[in-house]
């Protein structure tokens, strides 16, 4: 599984008044592994072979935006203030026209226990209008380098009515 991993150093005020880390700052973790992830040289050959240093964030430019569209995070054991950081794992899990998906796990180094599963659909838009920028083929080159499989979520129930 091509899966990059990204070491975050816990605070101590990253805990509440529950005595763990709080909810909020699990979505923080994601962010700064995902900004990181834009910030890593891509894999060779994935930048269509251009000389220099190339970034997924410098495949964007400075005439389009990532936003989040939609995150849906699960939360599976407390993390507690330590001096260890936590590692998050984050990959690709789909491809669209405009948009791609990002899975991530929030884990320890030995990847026991995993904390959280968490997925973010990213949209690419134009920075000026906001409307949806199709992905070139240099970035989905790029993106498709870090593809693995769907987020393991545990299988939700079904509502009666929804079967």
């Amino acid at each position: 599984m091509p899966v990059n991993r990204f070491p975050i150093q816990l605070r101590f005020g990253d805990e509440d008044a529950n005595g763990h880390v709080n909810n909020v700052r699990y979505l923080q973790f994601l962010e700064d592994a995902r900004v990181r992830l834009g910030m890593l040289p891509v894999p060779d050959g994935a930048d269509g072979g251009g000389d220099g240093v190339v970034t997924f964030r410098g495949l964007v430019g400075a005439a389009c935006r990532t936003f989040v569209a939609r995150q849906e995070i699960e939360y599976l054991a407390p993390l507690t203030y330590r001096p260890e950081p936590v590692l998050v794992e984050t990959w690709t899990t789909s491809i669209g026209t405009s948009s791609f998906g990002y899975g991530f796990r929030l884990t320890d180094d030995d990847g026991v226990p995993t904390y959280a599963l968490a997925e973010a659909t990213m949209v690419l838009v134009d920075a000026e209008t906001g409307a949806p920028r199709r992905l070139s083929e240099a970035q989905r080159r790029v993106l498709a380098s870090w593809q693995a499989g769907p987020v393991p979520f545990r299988r939700r129930p079904v509502a009666a009515g929804e079967r």
